[in-house]
């Protein structure tokens, strides 16, 4: 595929768009964003802040570890490290620069603020409303007498409002309505409600073999820097995931009971990189399909295999190019946020990068997938917390595997299960699974996690 192909530029977009760092879990730290911004919008800090999140958003939420906040989890802490200490202006690494200083205020907030959660009814997946208030009365002016000033990217707010909201919906960093006293600033319908995601390239443009054609012949210079960056991030947070001590130290478990071969290497790592990313880590984590742990899936095992194996830095990065497409083209069909686990289908893609990497070709990776994902394709998603580096683990393993058996020449076939005939059917079929067959398990997780 060369660059007057047309399907070039759009393979090269959906990188850009996909493939960006994030600080800390992404469901909280969207709500930390909106929060940063309706601050910006309101002008003074708030003195009572509600938040309204869809139950997906609040799975993802509830139990995770929110960077700068001194340890703290949850909803409320996310939304007081956006209002205390963040720049809305730098996405999901909207509190990525937070002093020490800053953690204390936002502990200090979080104790004497009012801060309501409730689940959204308004039947998205992925949907994030924040309101802001400031004080009443006296309240509200010694407030603003106090230098509560607004945060950079807050001069279109002028006098200090009363009340502000910001939504985000469908994706992470997508704002569709921000209103200051009544007055609305922006307001898009959300793609799942019939509106257009602004910017995003249309994912309808991927297949399995238009991503491999892409990848084996893509100028490296167009998206170098991407993969770089993904590169560094990710490898980054796996050493500090297998030397420090965070969450269940699933990586340190697997390679002090398992051995050090390259198979379980992969795994591990990639396992102690979501440890230490859902236990608080610090470090930023460069993105897939909205999620850090799906970001982490796709690139730690190739980095892992590429140095095991000797490739160069050229073959590592058509790896990386090939499994993060694959991945993506998998969740394009299920949504950002599903009770299917997002691993999985990262994993599969792994699988088809590994393939490459250890010499496969197109049916090596082709029935990577499919082997993979007929393997693993129960596993739920029941929120962000420390068990996503056990399935990180399992799905990065059933990608291996995948790619081993057909090598092997052992694979499934369509009409095994959901298996179709075709890799391109197989991923229809898990598509379905996860966006319509498994809807109503999402509703019973969130339901159980929720204590209803």
């Amino acid at each position: 595929m060369d660059r007057t192909d047309e399907r070039y530029g759009a393979y090269v977009s959906i990188l850009e768009e996909e493939l960006i760092a994030a600080m800390g879990c992404t469901e909280p730290i969207a709500i930390a964003l909106a929060a940063a911004r309706a601050r910006e919008l309101l002008g003074v800090e708030p003195a009572r802040v509600q938040v309204a999140a869809s139950g997906s958003i609040i799975k993802n939420a509830k139990s995770v570890v929110v960077p700068h906040t001194g340890g703290l989890k949850g909803i409320e802490a996310a939304a007081a490290a956006g209002i205390v200490a963040g720049e809305a202006a730098r996405g999901l690494e909207v509190i990525a620069d937070v002093s020490p200083a800053d953690v204390e205020k936002v502990v200090a907030y979080l104790e004497g603020t009012p801060i309501a959660v409730e689940r959204a009814d308004s039947g998205l997946d992925f949907d994030i409303v924040v309101q802001v208030f400031a004080g009443d009365g006296a309240e509200g002016a010694a407030a603003a007498a106090e230098g509560a000033v607004a945060r950079p990217g807050a001069a279109d707010a002028g006098a200090p409002a009363r009340r502000a909201l910001v939504r985000i919906a469908d994706f992470h960093t997508n704002i569709v309505r921000e209103e200051r006293d009544g007055e609305v600033l922006r307001d898009a319908a959300p793609a799942s409600e019939g509106g257009e995601a602004e910017g995003m390239t249309d994912r309808g443009v991927l297949s399995m073999a238009g991503i491999w054609d892409f990848a084996m012949t893509v100028d490296l210079d167009d998206v170098c820097g991407l993969l770089e960056r993904q590169v560094a991030c990710n490898a980054a947070v796996a050493d500090e995931g297998l030397a420090g001590d965070w969450g269940a130290n699933i990586g340190s478990v697997m390679l002090g009971a398992y051995g050090d071969d390259v198979k379980v290497r992969a795994c591990a790592c990639a396992a102690a990189a979501s440890d230490a990313r859902m236990s608080g880590c610090e470090l930023p984590v460069v993105i897939n399909s909205g999620s850090g742990n799906q970001g982490i899936t796709v690139s730690v095992p190739l980095i892992v295999y590429a140095r095991e194996l000797g490739s160069s830095d050229e073959q590592l990065y058509r790896a990386l190019v090939l499994s993060n497409l694959v991945a993506i083209h998998q969740k394009t069909g299920i949504g950002r946020l599903s009770a299917f686990c997002g691993a999985v289908c990262a994993g599969a893609a792994a699988g088809a990068g590994i393939a490459y990497l250890d010499g496969g070709g197109y049916k090596e990776a082709c029935h990577a997938v499919v082997n993979a994902l007929s393997i693993v394709a129960g596993m739920v998603c029941d929120g962000a917390k420390p068990s996503c580096a056990g399935k990180i683990a399992f799905s990065v393993n059933a990608g291996i595997l995948g790619y081993v058996m057909y090598r092997d020449g052992q694979q499934f076939y369509g009409g095994d299960g959901i298996v179709k005939k075709g890799v391109e059917n197989t991923i229809d079929s898990i598509a379905r699974l996860g966006r319509d067959g498994m809807r109503a398990t999402n509703d019973e997780i969130i339901r159980i996690m929720l204590g209803s």
